[in-house]
């Protein structure tokens, strides 16, 4: 039975100011926390159903105590339509300094004031599948480690490095930084396809309704654009993402 006060303190982490205040958040389903466990991230507690904790004690680190919880305190305590599983809290990392360099073979990707949670553990997700290095999040972003980004990353987030900068930080940083970059935009005339993409590269995503904003396009060593060939004007912002980085990479 999950008692009253860890109840109270699960809840209030939906929401970003008491993440910030406890320097934590929730992960939710059983096989995000399984990810989570087996991550250096720490384990703050750790609620699971009787089943799971039976299906998976081998895996169930010793030195954690597990809170046995019934399906409907889990539902009830996070955002799944049903959790028979498990849910955990987790130590928020420590910030991840923006990288001065990156292998050859590497590739970083940076979003600016990405807006929808589901969006952006999409992105994250897509990063950790294609191996890119790092995802450097600029200007006033949704926060990663909120429960519905936490969840699209189906683990992922517990795998790819995040930095976060403001525009001046970015801007500043990429005057020292000696690879390329490589912004997309609906008014470049340059093909996605056709582009010279210089190893090492930084691919830069505007937000889902504004794009790039002047400066931030002007810092690019070259901007592209993917054509819309159907009535479409735009695509969504995580799967433009993820053409673009199979295209850079591929």
């Amino acid at each position: 039975m999950v008692s009253k006060a860890l109840g109270k303190y699960v809840q209030s982490l939906h929401q970003k100011k008491y993440r910030q205040r406890h320097e934590a958040f929730l992960v939710e389903g059983g096989k995000s926390v399984m990810e989570l466990l087996s991550s250096d991230l720490e384990t703050e507690h750790l609620l699971v159903t009787a089943e799971f904790a039976a299906q998976n004690h081998a895996q169930l680190p010793a030195r954690l105590p597990l809170v046995i919880a019934t399906e409907t305190e889990l539902t009830q305590l996070g955002t799944l339509a049903s959790n028979t599983t498990a849910l955990a809290v987790a130590h928020l990392p420590i910030e991840t300094p923006l990288p001065a360099t990156l292998p050859e073979s590497a590739l970083l990707l940076a979003l600016d004031e990405v807006r929808d949670p589901g969006n952006l553990g999409t992105v994250i997700r897509t990063a950790d599948a294609a191996g890119c290095g790092g995802v450097i999040l600029v200007g006033d972003c949704v926060d990663p480690y909120s429960v519905e980004g936490v969840r699209a990353t189906m683990g992922s987030i517990f795998a790819v490095q995040i930095a976060k900068a403001t525009i001046p930080e970015f801007l500043a940083w990429r005057e020292s930084w000696p690879g390329s970059v490589v912004g997309t935009l609906l008014t470049a005339t340059v093909d996605h396809k056709s582009a010279d993409y210089v190893k090492p590269a930084l691919i830069l995503m505007g937000n889902e309704q504004q794009g790039l904003p002047p400066e931030l396009a002007a810092a690019c060593d070259v901007n592209v654009k993917i054509p819309m060939r159907g009535r479409a004007d735009s695509l969504n912002l995580s799967v433009a993402t993820g053409i673009m980085i199979y295209t850079v990479t591929g």
